[in-house]
């Protein structure tokens, strides 16, 4: 048996166990265990986006863990097991892939390769309408890629970047007029009807350049989070260490503070 396998197995006898002896694994069930599944999958993105391989491999781990687990609770309402998902995920991969195991002829580009499963999934797959199964619970980031993604493989997309800079240009003019014609906004209080319309526009524009662009909005805005979120604490650092607090200064001296943690963080 190869280390891969051996391993493997030793994580399934370990699930199997853990559901068996532990209180908390024995009483979970597939709507108690997602939550953490999610969890499991943004703490993946943000090791892969820090670039940092060794928090990556534990928390591939974690997620791995995640999916035992749940092929588990399948077996046991059987519903399937983990061998059952193995062979589904590897049928699905050969079926959309006809360009590389034989049965099609080579497609050169990463774009024909997903216009080419957009097609399988329809004529194959049964799956129908436009739209079909995009998930209701995903961020709103990655389901406004998606319904773009989907729209693009009927031919309904703007040609190039460009042209969605430029929508997304026409989109703020237009969120810049509802705000100017919109009552002054209040804490805690819905926003007006009309601003946050047009925001929503502007939005999912931005995430409409990111797709085109090759950069997935979901992502890119976790990470501009993570750098902001690092500037300020190194901003509020670099103050305290001229004997300030940074919440009590005024803004102007705040941005100055903020200016610097830029330059040392870049």
């Amino acid at each position: 048996m190869s280390d891969l396998a051996e391993a493997l197995l030793d994580l399934q006898r370990l699930t199997r166990r853990l559901r068996s002896e532990c209180p908390w694994d024995r009483e979970q069930t597939l709507l108690t265990i997602v939550p953490h599944t999610v969890e499991e999958a943004y703490e993946v993105a943000d090791a892969a986006c820090a670039d940092d391989r060794e928090k990556l491999v534990d928390e591939l781990g974690d997620l791995l863990f995640q999916v035992y687990f749940l092929s588990l609770l399948l077996e046991e309402h059987e519903a399937g097991d983990l061998a059952t998902v193995a062979r589904a995920i590897s049928a699905k991969l050969v079926r959309r892939h006809p360009h590389v195991f034989g049965t099609e002829d080579e497609i050169d580009s990463a774009g024909e390769v997903l216009h080419r499963w957009e097609e399988i999934k329809r004529s194959q797959e049964g799956r129908e309408g436009i739209f079909h199964e995009i998930g209701e619970g995903l961020p709103s980031t990655l389901y406004a890629r998606k319904a773009q993604r989907r729209a693009a493989a009927i031919g309904f997309d703007y040609p190039t970047v460009d042209e969605a800079l430029a929508d997304l240009e026409q989109e703020i003019h237009e969120l810049r007029e509802a705000i100017a014609q919109a009552p002054p906004a209040r804490p805690e209080r819905e926003a007006d009807v009309h601003v946050a319309h047009e925001l929503g526009d502007v939005l999912f524009s931005c995430v409409n350049v990111g797709r085109l662009a090759g950069a997935d909005a979901e992502l890119v805005l976790r990470q501009a989070a993570m750098r902001f979120r690092g500037r300020v604490e190194t901003a509020a650092s670099l103050a305290v260490a001229d004997g300030k607090v940074f919440s009590d200064l005024p803004l102007s001296e705040q941005d100055s503070y903020f200016d610097r943690a830029k330059e040392k963080t870049r």
